[in-house]
């Protein structure tokens, strides 16, 4: 048996399918991001874009995401390199950058779309709104959990 794309294929080599194939589903990207004043990092919050769909972790409107959210993560193969560090941690492409396997709970690991939420590895359930909140208090909606 050959070794799987994702191990002989750049990210720079995948076909359209398989790169977003890549994508793990988890919707950690749609989540807002603050930077730590002491330490620069970047923190996540509980607040998504109001565009997911949080019972399946999906953009309803993913081919126009970028143009009706400036804000919008949308990598792509010119841009993941830079984008990566702003990417989740368990971020399918940012893994593959990084030098590191894909995760059990991925479904071109496992075989199936619904680990990563059996898992806990989604925003799936716990996510609130940006309509929903006030964008002057999103350090009040920090989480750990990305």
């Amino acid at each position: 048996m050959s070794d799987p794309f994702w191990k002989i294929k750049s990210l720079a080599q995948m076909s359209a399918a398989e790169w977003e194939s890549v994508c793990d589903g988890c919707a950690k990207c749609c989540l807002q991001q603050l930077e730590d004043e002491q330490t620069g990092q970047l923190v996540f919050t509980d607040v998504a874009c109001d565009l997911l769909d949080d019972g399946n972790c999906r953009c309803s409107d993913y081919t126009h995401r970028s143009i009706r959210v400036a804000s919008c993560m949308t990598l792509t193969t010119e841009n993941v390199e830079q984008c990566a560090e702003f990417a989740p941690p368990s971020c399918a492409y940012r893994l593959l950058i990084e030098g590191q396997d894909l995760p059990a709970w991925h479904h071109l690991v496992s075989g199936s779309r619904e680990t990563i939420h059996l898992t806990g590895n989604s925003v799936q359930g716990r996510v609130r709104f940006q309509r929903d909140t006030d964008p002057q208090k999103l350090e009040d909606y920090v989480v750990e959990w990305p």
